[in-house]
Parts: structure tokens; sequence; C-alpha cells
């Protein structure tokens, strides 16, 4: 419960590198995580160093792309604007975790149900192993960023790293440099119906 309180997300990293047997515990927690069907579905890309600056330089292309390509979309202009945010938080993070769905296939073309229902029920063991992880880096002194911005630069991130699957999110990894107040949560009794 410590942790689970202790979390934020957190948007100001110091410039330290993060110890290598510190991300192989984090990673290892998330691997340890509950899968539906026990199938396992995730995989995850370490960068850090010239990889990261590659990746997130393809990842400023890919936003540069749709922000051009959706200007005309009402209200796409604020989170586009929100993703070019989010990119200079993960510059400044030492490490960036992409996170896969090794069973997915891209987001942008129909599927039948029954495919549809494993990537469901995929997407929610990642984020049973996400949660493992932020959890574990809390635990370390570590600050994380889950991210879901990568899906502004799919195709260009898809395949600088090389994914095959469905690329799910990042994580932004690294020392804090900033103590967030917690987020204001709704109340147990607007989210908890006894029956």
């Amino acid at each position: 419960m410590k942790e689970i309180a202790a979390r934020h997300s957190i948007r100001k990293y110091k410039a330290e590198a993060v110890n290598k047997d510190d991300i192989n515990k984090i990673l290892e927690a998330g691997i340890l995580a509950p899968s539906a069907k026990n199938r396992q579905p995730w995989k995850f890309i370490v960068v850090e160093g010239d990889k990261k600056a590659e990746a997130l330089d393809v990842m400023e292309k890919g936003l540069e792309r749709s922000r051009e390509e959706l200007k005309e979309m009402p209200g796409m202009d604020a989170l586009i604007s929100d993703a070019f945010n989010t990119l200079s938080i993960m510059r400044e993070a030492p490490v960036v975790i992409f996170v896969e769905n090794s069973n997915g296939k891209i987001p942008f073309v129909d599927i039948n149900i029954n495919d549809r229902i494993t990537e469901i029920c995929d997407s929610l063991s990642i984020g049973a192993a996400i949660q493992n992880m932020l959890l574990t880096a809390t635990e370390l002194g570590y600050g994380t960023l889950w991210i879901a911005n990568t899906v502004y630069a799919y195709q260009e991130l898809v395949q600088c790293l090389g994914i095959s699957g469905q690329l799910i999110c990042a994580v932004a990894l690294g020392v804090p440099d900033e103590t967030p107040d917690p987020r204001p949560r709704k109340s147990f009794d607007e989210v908890v119906e006894f029956r």
C-alpha cells in the first residue's frame, strides 16, 4: 500500500543514470504480472542514450505528421500540443521503456471479434505488468510516467523500434526532480457499489 499511495506521475527528472540492476528488477516485476490465459503478451524495449534520442527524434517526426494530418479535426491541436510536451518529458528522462503487445496487430485495421477479445484481454494483462513496474520503480526511489501519446507517432515508432506486434505505450523512468501533490480522486462512494 505504501508504494501505491506514493506513486505519482513524474514529469521532471534528474540527469542521473538509472542503475542497470534496478532496470532489470523493474522489468522482472512486469514479467511477474498475471495475464489472460497466461499468454504473457508483453515485450519491453528499453532505450537509453543515443538509442533513446534516435527513437524520440523519430517520434517527433511522427508528431509533426499527425499535427499536419489532423489539423482540421476539432480538439486535435490541444492533444498534439500535449504529445509534444510529453516528448520533452521523455527526452529528459534517462530511460524510456516502449511496451509492445507481442500478440497484437496494428490498431488501425479491422479484426474479427475473437481477435478483438484477445486484444482487450492482452491489453488488460499489459496494464497489470506496467502497474507492477511503476510500483517497483517507486519502491526503488525512481519516478515514472506512463505515456499513451506514442499513438500519434505510431507508424514511425513501430518502424524505428522494429515492432512486429502492437505498440501499446511507453514508460519514462528516472530519478525524480519534483514531488508533485497527489491528484484528486473520486470518492469511494462515487466509484463503489455493493449489491
